[in-house]
């Protein structure tokens, strides 16, 4: 049996798959134009605002992993009192207070609405959220408080979820509360 048409008519079916993907994702990236440069726009405007002393009120943080990756973090606190303490790995297990807004302002999620494991705590993995996370995260030390700016390219991209809406830069407040089960670094 000749199987050189089976082959054609797979490859065939195969580019015709990318060919609908690539209309997709470009009709995805029209429809929501206004909507990505809105969010550009709120997240230049954040980036370049100052402290009293003139210095950036944002700073970029970039992980050793991927140095095409980053957030912006402003510590609420003073970092010198916490450099001591525990910081998470990609592997540990994290114990975070967070609201989470979009560029509007729109509150979209929050763990103060949590009871379990305890009163408005989120438990998990640095290797279960979303980029930006793992980003902030990693550069925490329990008893850390800060305002994490993340691009939609770290946060949930084009895809969107739930009310995220697709390219949102995303604000979070996060409190660093533990690290549970914190692993032993060799």
């Amino acid at each position: 049996m000749n199987k050189l048409p089976i082959i054609i008519l797979l490859l065939a079916s195969i580019c015709a798959g990318f060919a609908s993907c690539s209309n997709e994702e470009e009709d995805l990236w029209d429809e929501y134009k206004e909507w990505r440069a809105t969010n550009e726009n709120w997240l230049l405007e954040q980036i370049s605002k100052k402290d009293a002393d003139g210095s950036d009120f944002y700073t970029k943080v970039v992980p050793e992993w991927n140095s095409n990756a980053y957030v912006y973090i402003h510590y609420f606190n003073d970092r010198r009192l916490t450099s001591g303490n525990l910081s998470p790995m990609y592997t540990s297990t994290v114990d975070v207070k967070y609201i989470g807004r979009l560029c509007d302002g729109t509150a979209f999620d929050s763990s103060y609405l949590n009871t379990s494991p305890a009163d408005s705590i989120f438990r998990t993995k640095l290797s279960d959220v979303v980029q930006g996370w793992t980003i902030a995260l990693s550069d925490m030390h329990v008893g850390d408080s800060c305002e994490v700016l993340i691009p939609y390219q770290f946060a949930y991209g084009s895809s969107g979820q739930g009310a995220i809406k697709p390219f949102s830069t995303l604000q979070f407040n996060i409190k660093l509360v533990d690290v549970a089960g914190y692993e032993i670094q060799p």
